[in-house]
C-alpha cells in the first residue's frame, strides 16, 4: 500500500487556509498514486481550537470545510481529523475524530478513545471519549486508525487510563496503525515519543504510519517527525523535524536501495540544542505570521538573554523586520553598549540609542516630595526597567512593532524582573529557558564563527540598574539556580527530596519560597514559547497565593 504523509502547519479558525492545504496535498497524493493520504489531529480546524469549540458555529464551519475536502477527493482515500457532533444528548457534546475520505463523501468516522487532560492539554473539557472499537478496511488491507493519545497506553500499562484502544482493535486482526497526532513539542519529546511507537510495533507487530503537525500556535510548537516503521520496529521513513513536507511510502516494497535511502536520511543524529534553537525561531516566526505581524523590537541591553532573542528573531522574521533599541541608563557600563553594537554589525540589524537618562531623573524629580530622602532602592531600579519598556512601546506603537520579551526561565521562575517593566511584551521568547541553556544557545549559535561577541557570553550576569550590580547579588549562582528549580518545576520534587540531591536547605526553601511568591508575576507575563515538559503558563497551573514548599 501506497501511503502519503501530509505534515502541514496549520492556523486554528483559518478555514480557508487550512482546507485549500489540505486539499492541495490530497491532490499531490492522487497525483503521486498514493492509496492513503493521512493528515493529523484536528487539522481542519487546527490544534488546539480550545474554546473555539464551545461555539455551534465554529462546528458548523469545520463540517463546512469536511465537505468541500470530501468534494475534492476521488480515488485516493483521505484521512483528517475534526471536531464531531455527538448525536448522543448524554455526554459532552464533541467527538475528537478521523474522517475518512473518498470518492467525494465521507465514508466513514472514527473516534478518539483517550483524551488527554494534563499539563497542556484539556481534551475532556470538549470532547466524549469513544467506546466503540472498529477498523477501516481499505484495497484489501485492515488499518487501525487511531488518534494521538490513543497509542500512549500500550498494553494498558499507562495509569492515567484504564484501556488500550490497540488491544480492543487488534482483535480486527489490523495489518497496519495509523495514528493521526497533534504532539507538542519538548526538548525530550522526540525520545519518548520514538519509545512508544516502537513499543505500539513490539507489541502488536504491525507497521505504524504515524504524521504529526508542524508549526506553533501561540505557546505550543509542534515539530513534526512524521514517521514510517515497520514490524520490526526500524525507522523506513522521517519527515523533517519543524519542515512542512509531504511524503510518499510504499509499505510493501523494501528494497535494499529504498531501505539505503531512507537510512541516510535518518543517519543524522538529532541535536539537542538545534531542536530548541529551530523550535523558538518557529515559535516566533509563526507568532508573527499567524497574527498578521510583520516586525519585532527589543531592548538590546550588552546582555546574553537580549543578544540570543536577537539572533533569534533575525533567523525568524529577517534582520530588516527586528529593531533593536539600546536604552543606557548612568548605569549603563560602556561595554555593554559597544557589545550591543558589535552583535548589530555582526547581523548587519537596524538599531537606535535611546538614554533614559532623561526620563529618569523626571520621574525622580516627580516622586522627591514623596520619596524624600529615602535610599535608593528597588523602586529607584524598577523607574528605569519601566522607562525603558515605555520607550519600547512607544516605538511599538508609533512603527508598528510587537515587543519580544527577552527574560529567561530562571530570572521568571524567582521573579527576577520588574512588572510592567522587563517583563512586557508580546510573546516570552526565553521563558522556557533556563539561563544556562540561554549559554549553551549561544554557543550553537557562535558554533561556525563569531556572532554573539564572545564578551557578552563570558562577563557576569547584570541588570545594571545600580552601580556595579551582579546577578549574583541577589540570586545564588545559574548552574546551582538552575538545578534547584528544575528539580521543583520539572520534576515535582519537595525540599526534602532536593536537599537529598546534595543542596544546603536554606537555600532551597528560599529558592522555593522565591517561585511561590513570584506566581502573581507570572500570571501577568506573556505568553511563554514551550520548550520543556514543564513551561510557564497553560501547562503550570499553581494558585497566585497558595504557601506550599513541597
Amino acid at each position: 500500500m501506497k501511503i502519503a504523509l501530509a505534515q502541514l502547519n496549520y492556523h486554528v479558525g483559518n478555514f480557508e487556509a487550512n482546507t485549500s492545504k489540505i486539499i492541495r496535498a490530497v491532490k499531490e497524493a492522487e497525483a503521486a498514486g498514493a492509496e492513503l493520504v493521512v493528515f493529523s489531529e484536528l487539522c481542519v480546524c487546527g490544534y488546539p481550537a480550545r474554546d473555539f469549540l464551545n461555539y455551534p458555529h465554529f462546528i458548523t464551519q469545520c463540517e463546512n470545510a469536511v465537505n468541500a475536502i470530501a468534494a475534492a477527493s476521488g480515488s485516493t482515500a483521505v484521512l483528517i481529523g475534526a471536531p464531531v457532533r455527538n448525536p448522543v444528548l448524554d455526554g459532552k457534546d464533541l467527538f475528537n475524530a478521523a474522517l475518512l475520505l473518498q470518492h467525494g463523501k465521507v465514508q466513514k468516522v472514527f473516534h478518539k478513545t483517550l483524551l488527554p487532560t494534563y499539563d497542556v492539554f484539556d481534551e475532556y473539557r470538549y470532547f466524549e471519549p469513544n467506546n466503540t472499537f472498529e477498523i477501516l478496511e481499505l484495497n484489501g488491507k485492515k488499518i487501525a486508525v487511531t488518534i494521538c493519545e490513543d497509542i500512549w497506553n500500550v498494553g494498558n500499562e499507562n495509569p492515567l487510563y484504564k484501556l488500550s484502544p490497540m488491544d480492543m482493535l487488534m482483535q480486527h486482526q489490523p495489518e497496519i496503525i495509523v495514528n493521526l497526532s497533534a504532539s507538542p513539542f519538548s526538548h525530550i519529546q522526540h525520545r519518548e515519543r520514538l519509545k512508544v511507537l516502537q513499543a505500539n510495533v513490539e507489541r502488536y507487530k504491525i507497521p505504524l504510519v504515524y504524521v504529526n503537525q508542524v508549526g506553533a500556535q501561540t505557546e505550543l510548537i509542534f515539530d513534526g517527525g512524521s514517521m514510517v516503521m515497520n514490524e520490526a520496529g526500524k525507522v523506513l521513513c522521517r519527515l523533517p523535524f519543524f519542515e512542512e513536507k509531504t511524503e510518499i511510502i510504499d509499505m510493501t516494497c523494501e528494497t535494499q536501495n529504498a531501505i539505503h535511502a531512507m537510512q541516510e536520511n535518518l543517519s543524522t543524529p538529532i541535536s539537542h540544542l538545534a531542536s530548541i534553537y529551530n523550535a523558538l525561531v518557529l515559535g516566533i516566526r509563526d507568532y508573527f505570521s499567524k497574527l498578521g505581524f510583520k516586525k519585532a523590537i527589543l531592548g538590546l541591553s550588552g546582555g546574553i538573554d537580549s543578544a540570543l532573542v536577537l539572533c533569534l528573531a533575525v533567523d525568524a522574521l529577517g534582520k530588516e523586520n527586528v529593531m533593536s533599541i539600546l536604552l543606557p541608563s548612568e548605569f549603563s557600563s560602556q561595554h555593554s553598549i559597544d557589545d550591543s553594537l558589535a552583535l548589530l554589525k555582526n547581523l548587519h540589524s537596524p538599531y537606535e540609542i535611546v538614554s533614559i537618562k532623561n526620563a529618569y531623573n523626571a520621574f525622580e524629580e516627580t516622586m522627591q516630595p514623596y520619596f524624600l530622602d529615602l535610599p535608593f532602592n528597588v523602586a529607584e531600579e524598577n523607574i528605569q526597567s519601566r522607562s525603558r519598556a515605555v520607550i519600547l512601546m512607544a516605538f511599538g506603537n508609533k512603527f508598528g512593532y510587537i515587543l519580544l520579551n527577552t527574560t529567561n526561565k530562571s530570572e521568571a521562575a524567582v521573579g527576577y524582573g520588574t512588572l510592567y517593566g522587563d517583563m512586557c511584551g508580546g510573546i516570552s521568547v526565553l521563558g522556557d529557558v533556563y539561563k544556562t541553556q540561554v549559554y549553551e544557545l549561544a554557543n550553537y549559535i557562535n558554533r561556525n564563527g563569531e556572532i554573539i561577541p564572545q564578551n557578552i557570553i563570558t562577563k557576569a550576569p547584570s541588570a545594571e540598574l545600580r552601580p556595579n550590580q551582579k546577578d549574583s547579588d541577589s540570586l545564588p549562582e545559574y548552574d546551582v539556580l538552575d538545578k534547584i528549580l528544575h528539580a521543583y518545576i520539572e520534576q515535582h520534587k519537595g525540599v526534602d527530596e532536593i536537599v537529598q540531591e546534595g543542596f544546603d536547605e536554606a537555600l532551597v526553601k528560599r529558592v522555593l519560597k522565591m517561585v511561590n511568591m513570584n506566581e502573581w508575576k507570572r500570571f501577568q507575563a506573556p505568553p511563554v514559547l514551550r520548550i520543556s515538559p514543564k513551561s510557564f503558563g497553560i501547562g503550570r497551573r499553581m494558585p497566585i497565593e497558595g504557601k506550599y514548599l513541597g
